[in-house]
């Protein structure tokens, strides 16, 4: 999902964004293209491609860094520095709730940060070379 120039353009930020630990996260561009696969595509995390690594590291790396508010920072770093990922169509899909769908936020909800990476995968999304 990410190639290696959309990869260097983010690497940096990436790094000045996340939070450091004692073990930096294992193959991070990969991780980082499962999580874009995995919000551009709707899927949930057990879905992901085995290429993109397991998908437990995704979704733990997402939740951490969502909670962390990693997302929200990458992205304004992102946009201060004019990094240019393409364009950003929005669908409009209406979908009705179940009668039992309170709308109430739960615990931990994440909604704020998923749309962030939604942002960005959809960004990302753009930089791929179009056919000629």
């Amino acid at each position: 999902m990410l190639n290696d120039a959309q990869w260097a353009a983010l690497e940096p930020l990436v790094h000045a964004c996340r939070p450091k630990a004692k073990t930096p996260p294992q193959d991070l561009q990969r991780t980082l293209s499962a999580i874009l696969w995995r919000h551009q595509n709707g899927a949930k995390w057990r879905a992901i491609p085995d290429e993109f690594g397991p998908w437990w590291r995704a979704a733990q790396i997402f939740i951490r860094w969502a909670r962390a508010g990693v997302w929200e920072r990458l992205l304004a770093l992102v946009q201060e520095r004019g990094v240019q990922l393409g364009m950003v169509f929005l669908d409009g899909t209406n979908m009705r709730a179940h009668q039992k769908a309170a709308g109430a936020a739960k615990r931990g909800d994440l909604r704020p940060s998923e749309t962030v990476v939604k942002r960005l995968a959809g960004l990302v999304a753009g930089m791929a070379p179009r056919p000629a």
